[in-house]
């Protein structure tokens, strides 16, 4: 049998069905056909592996994105001991920490962030499926951008305790012998305390609480310490220039933290001189999701939008997918994005649909492109993660999908635009409509798929916690289970 075609007995899913084909005019809710059998006699006769050893260790605690702080960072307190154990302790604990603030924040800079995933990803479906599958892990970068944020705070304690010592133990037999003023220590502390800060803002458990005062701390005590930095800097090559009798200008060419510290400016200023306040055409869904539409511009496979009422305020992402144009014309270039109540933001944004939004940077590339490297993929989300699921589109090269989608109410909540769209991914989805049939374990119905339809790897997108659970069964079971995770 050819993997993904029906099989000899039909399992009606929602007794809504003939709604949805009126609107699709082909069955959405069905796995099989004919026998009449429910989710919960198919989740009955359904028999999954069981959880391997030590999966709760590697699949929940020793994650990609654990393993990839684990491994910056433990590099670098390896560097940081030997740095310790040489000379001009002062010159290397700054460059240090320079190095590290470029690299955490080049690891979210939105141009080197789409190469990321463009290199990784052009890996192609003929590779081993061994290797394609760490190469869909390539949305854990964020594990970099935590570890180098991290590793330059310890760092940078060792440059302030060591500059402390000298300027209040000053010894003439110090190599070299810099007399450090009050000037340095003060902005230096000052410092310490930003990026303390943002260390405390960034925990997963405060983020997820108070994620717009992280956002705003995170950003503006950001930009706050590069430009404090830069002051340190001066502050410190004059003296330690004036110590070794070399202009300030040779000083700072021949010190890689000034480079670093250039790079760095350049890459935050890069996406905030491409702001652009940009006209939305509002198609309102239901009282629970709108559909964005905006003109200036395509959209391509698996690219999301930072879209902002404010420039200065808090910025959300959303997944992107083309706007379909009618056969035969040449319309002007146009995408969409779906965005469900989730919150004050999102609530105002559906009930008084703003006419324009703030855009920054580049559309850049997010967890579902990642999906590109498989050859057939089975997508699974609830309720507006139908949203982000939507990016596959635009892209003839996507993979085969098997779309499974849990909701309520799709056709009332979403409208028969939407339902095309998800059509469009697959001719033959699994909607499970929530009000009729309640909410139901997919895990079983997931690994009964996965084996019908000869998926390679399964695409998770809900709520985190829902997301993490299901990611969390399948891979304990030895599927190849992908979904984004709170740092993605």
């Amino acid at each position: 049998m050819e993997p993904g075609s029906p099989t000899s007995s039909e399992v009606t899913l929602t007794d809504g069905a003939k709604d949805l084909e009126k609107t699709l005019s082909k069955s959405m809710g069905s796995i099989d056909s004919g026998s009449g059998q429910t989710p919960a006699d198919l989740e009955a006769q359904t028999v999954i592996p069981q959880k391997k050893r030590f999966a709760q260790l590697r699949f929940a605690i020793l994650t990609i994105y654990r393993r990839l702080f684990s491994l910056v960072f433990l590099a670098n307190v390896g560097v940081f001991v030997a740095v310790m154990l040489t000379d001009r302790k002062l010159v290397a604990l700054v460059n240090a920490t320079a190095a590290n603030l470029l690299a955490c924040g080049l690891a979210r800079q939105p141009l080197v962030v789409n190469s990321i995933f463009f290199v990784v990803c052009s890996i192609p479906r003929s590779a081993p499926i061994t290797l394609r599958r760490w190469a869909a892990q390539v949305y854990h970068y964020g594990g970099v951008h935590s570890g180098c944020g991290v590793a330059s705070v310890v760092w940078y304690i060792g440059f302030v305790g060591l500059m402390s010592y000298q300027y209040w133990t000053p010894s003439p037999t110090s190599a070299p012998a810099v007399s450090i003023s009050a000037a340095p220590v003060a902005v230096a502390y000052i410092i310490l305390l930003l990026l303390l800060a943002i260390t405390v803002v960034a925990h997963p458990t405060f983020r997820t609480k108070f994620h717009d005062y992280f956002e705003l701390i995170h950003r503006f005590s950001g930009w706050l310490v590069v430009a404090l930095f830069i002051v340190l800097l001066m502050l410190f090559a004059k003296e330690f220039s004036s110590a070794e009798h070399m202009s300030l200008g040779n000083f700072l060419v021949q010190l890689p933290a000034f480079w670093f510290l250039l790079i760095t400016v350049a890459a935050i200023i890069q996406p905030w001189l491409m702001l652009r306040k940009v006209p939305v055409r509002a198609e309102k869904l239901s009282n629970h999701a709108v559909r964005l539409h905006f003109d200036y511009q395509q959209t391509s496979f698996g690219k999301g939008i930072q879209l902002a009422k404010h420039p200065l305020r808090d910025w959300h992402g959303f997944a992107t997918f083309p706007d379909a144009m009618p056969s035969g014309t040449r319309g002007q270039p146009s995408f969409s994005t779906l965005v469900s109540k989730a919150g004050d933001w999102t609530s105002d944004s559906i009930n008084q649909p703003p006419t324009h939004f703030w855009k920054r940077g580049v559309l850049i590339f997010g967890f579902a492109y990642a999906m590109r490297v498989f050859k057939r993929v089975i997508v699974v989300t609830t309720g507006s993660g139908i949203g982000p699921c939507l990016s596959f589109l635009g892209d003839d090269n996507r993979p085969v999908l098997r779309v499974m989608w849990q909701t309520r109410s799709p056709l009332k909540t979403y409208g028969s635009g939407v339902l095309r769209l998800v059509d469009q991914m697959d001719e033959h989805p699994i909607i499970l409509d929530t009000d009729q049939l309640g909410r139901i374990d997919m895990v079983p119905i997931i690994a009964r798929q996965f084996e019908e339809f000869g998926a390679e790897a399964v695409c998770v997108v809900s709520n985190p916690k829902l997301t993490g659970r299901i990611v969390h069964e399948l891979e304990a079971r030895g599927y190849p289970a992908f979904g984004p995770i709170f740092d993605s």
